[in-house]
């Protein structure tokens, strides 16, 4: 009887594992979807580098391709990975293909506002630094 009880006991913790707070992770280029929006063909690599940054990972075999990579997953969920590809002929931007997370960024703010993380700027201060 006591090991059952033992045997009860043991399930009843290990079970509880499954039902732990698992932190989001996000990896990669989370993209502003403004910033997205504003890219067309004809810019030049500086304009893109400077709309949304330069992708994480450099291709040593495909310098006219930018692939910009993110993955999330939140809690016990699979892992969503999405690829932003930019192709480019010589410094010109010619076409782009794949997908991103758009509203990632505003979420991401949010969450991290609930859990205590506080040195992400708050939108009432990026108003401000537009509004100069």
């Amino acid at each position: 009887m006591r090991k059952a009880y033992v045997f009860l006991l043991a399930a009843t913790l290990l079970s509880g594992c499954a039902f732990s707070y698992r932190q989001p992770i996000f990896q990669g280029n989370l993209l502003d979807k403004q910033n997205v929006d504003q890219l067309k063909p004809g810019m030049t690599k500086a304009q893109v580098i400077g709309l949304i940054g330069d992708p994480v990972v450099a291709d040593p075999f495909h310098h006219q391709r930018w692939d910009y990579l993110a993955s999330a997953r939140r809690g016990h969920g699979k892992t969503v990975v999405k690829n932003l590809t930019l192709y480019f002929d010589g410094d010109s931007l010619t076409k782009m293909e794949g997908e991103y997370f758009p509203e990632e960024d505003a979420d991401l703010v949010t969450e991290m506002h609930e859990f205590g993380f506080y040195n992400l700027p708050k939108e009432k201060d990026k108003d401000k630094q537009h509004r100069n």
